[in-house]
């Protein structure tokens, strides 16, 4: 993301064109009083009625200009806000989207869309009709100045006492207001992230019958938000009113004063007359500064809070001068790997040497680092110690999409798109993937069975998340879009285990017949490991046990209790039978 300016810089003809328009609108505003003061003087005073005609054509004429001018300035400026928000938004969403895992795993989604959302229209707001207006305030109240000057210097110090007064209080208002504003924007992430936590865990809220906690943990949260917008209010409504004392006075004073100049002959009435006229316009200015200094306020926080993510920079660096694969086999190594994160250690000293085609098994307790050695590969983390080579390349040399595009990835957590199946199924070949691959990869993830029997088959639109499908339904599909991709590695997170046994049976069937492609099965089921060349059983961190499903069961250790843990019962029965009831 830019700096602010060079947002701004960027349209800086569009606010010449918008200034021209404003100076002229504020020009023709200057030009009503000197007409008023000539029919005053002129038309009522001295009695020249053929002038009067021609006056009234020119307040027409002025009024007609002022619209025209002022539908310039305003449009000229909608546009350049719209502009600027649209590419700050687009440029902070990119910049969101390209740090690494480490940003959102201390960073809430209800923070991130309150940054994208609500923040970014605060700058909408300041770059377009607040900027305007402060900019308007600016010329209007110094062509203003200038013609009272013409008409009338001892009254010129009316305004003159009374703008410094309204601006002290401007600024003072201003920087009780920042304070605020910083608690309510982040106070808005927090209830964004509340609601959005609670929305997406709708069911098991109301599974375990949690709606009344929930309700008022969010109504906590919006009462707190709701007393910090309160706060704000209060300190507009401390400071404001003075604005519009000092704003009512002003033509007040005027007329008295002038009055007593009028009866003195110092100045003839139709000066009084344009003078007071005067004042009046110098008032919405006045009354306007409490209000601008409210958004001005509102739109630094956001700015503020803005560059905070914009400052963030991913700790996944890619190389100046990177190595390009031209045909990726799918070898894979990893060399003395270790990984920390949060000062806890979550690998250490891994190594693995897995030739391309072949299938490699991880297998261990919940917490031993399997999804994070994944992680690794997929260089979502880079490694603390030790080195990972694709094709005996360091992962490091090689660029973040070419690494990612060679690796296909059935998550443990399943996430399906607010979409049709297939386009959820060609997410990682949208603009290759044929129909008729369409339906192989469907058919070779068992998922033909159910998808066939919807009324639009694969055009069918799925929920959010993929509601309204069971757990085997989504992991199936999220097992085809990984096939629908070709890529020459497969990796399955513990990707099966929501489906039956036939099904998976079938599933690991299918996979095994692709000689070609190098697969990482990482699972708690020993039918899913048990046919890879080489199956590693992770423990505390680091590899406790290595070899094949038959030389791990002889070696009787984890692996083997494992196993025992979940055939053990069917190896008794097999092997002890009931005795047969006897005939009676």
């Amino acid at each position: 993301m830019k700096k602010m300016y060079q947002y701004i810089l960027k349209y800086w003809y569009l606010y010449v064109v918008a200034l021209f328009c404003m100076i002229l609108q504020v020009s023709l505003d200057m030009m009503t009083p000197q007409v008023t003061k000539r029919i005053v003087d002129d038309v009522i005073g001295n009695g020249r009625i053929e002038l009067l005609s021609g006056l009234l054509l020119m307040i027409l004429i002025i009024g007609v200009g002022r619209c025209v001018f002022g539908y310039g300035k305003d449009y000229a400026f909608d546009w350049i806000s719209s502009k600027i928000s649209v590419n700050i938004r687009r440029d902070i969403y990119k910049h969101i989207q390209s740090l690494s895992l480490n940003f959102f795993d201390k960073t809430n989604t209800g923070e991130i869309m309150a940054r994208v959302k609500e923040d970014v229209d605060r700058i909408w707001e300041a770059t377009g009709f607040i900027s305007m207006l402060i900019i308007e305030v600016v010329i209007h109240t110094s062509m203003i100045l200038f013609f009272m000057l013409r008409l009338s210097k001892p009254l010129t110090l009316l305004p003159l006492i009374a703008m410094p007064i309204c601006a002290a209080i401007a600024i003072i208002m201003e920087r009780k207001l920042d304070k605020v504003y910083e608690d309510i924007s982040e106070e808005n992430a927090t209830l964004n992230t509340v609601a959005q936590e609670n929305l997406a865990g709708v069911r098991t809220v109301k599974a375990f019958a949690r709606e009344k906690h929930e309700i008022m943990k969010f109504l906590s949260h919006n009462k707190r938000y709701y007393e910090l917008n309160m706060k704000q209010s209060r300190v507009f409504i401390r400071y404001y009113p003075i604005f519009q004392v000092v704003s009512k006075l002003l033509p007040i004073l005027a007329v008295i004063f002038g009055g007593i100049m009028v009866v003195r002959e110092e100045i003839t009435l139709g000066t009084l007359a344009a003078f007071t006229e005067y004042c009046t316009n110098i008032v919405w200015p006045m009354e306007m500064l409490g209000w601008l200094s409210n958004g001005f306020a509102s739109a630094v926080a956001s700015s503020k809070k803005l560059r905070k993510i914009a400052d963030e920079s991913s700790q996944i660096k890619e190389s100046e001068t990177p190595v390009i694969l031209e045909n990726i086999q799918g070898h894979l190594t990893l060399e003395h790997v270790s990984l920390s994160l949060d000062n806890k250690k979550i690998l250490h000293d891994i190594s693995i040497d897995l030739p391309a085609g072949k299938t490699l098994g991880i297998m261990g307790a919940t917490g031993s680092g399997k999804t994070t050695l994944l992680n690794l590969l997929e260089r979502f983390y880079d490694p603390d110690h030790g080195i990972i080579k694709l094709d005996g390349v360091d992962t490091k040399d090689l660029t973040l999409g070419q690494l990612r595009k060679s690796m296909a990835v059935v998550m443990q957590d399943v996430f399906l798109f607010s979409d049709t199946i297939q386009n959820n199924v060609k997410l990682g070949s949208r603009s290759t993937l044929t129909d008729e691959e369409l339906e192989d990869s469907l058919h070779f993830a068992e998922a033909s069975e159910f998808v066939d029997k919807l009324d639009k088959k694969s055009a069918t639109l799925i929920g959010e998340r993929g509601v309204g499908l069971s757990g085997g339904q989504k992991q199936r599909l999220s097992m085809a879009r990984a096939l629908s991709k070709k890529a020459p590695i497969l990796i399955f997170d513990d990707a099966t285990s929501a489906l039956d046994m036939e099904t998976e049976h079938a599933v690991w069937q299918t996979l095994n017949q692709m000689n070609h492609v190098t697969k990482i099965i990482i699972a708690h089921r020993i039918s899913a490991v048990r046919h890879a060349d080489e199956i590693i059983y992770l423990d505390q961190n680091s590899i406790a046990e290595r070899g094949t499903h038959e030389e791990l069961l002889k070696k009787r250790g984890r692996y083997y209790n494992t196993y025992m843990a979940q055939y053990g019962d069917f190896l008794e029965a097999a092997y002890n039978p009931p005795a047969a009831e006897s005939i009676a």
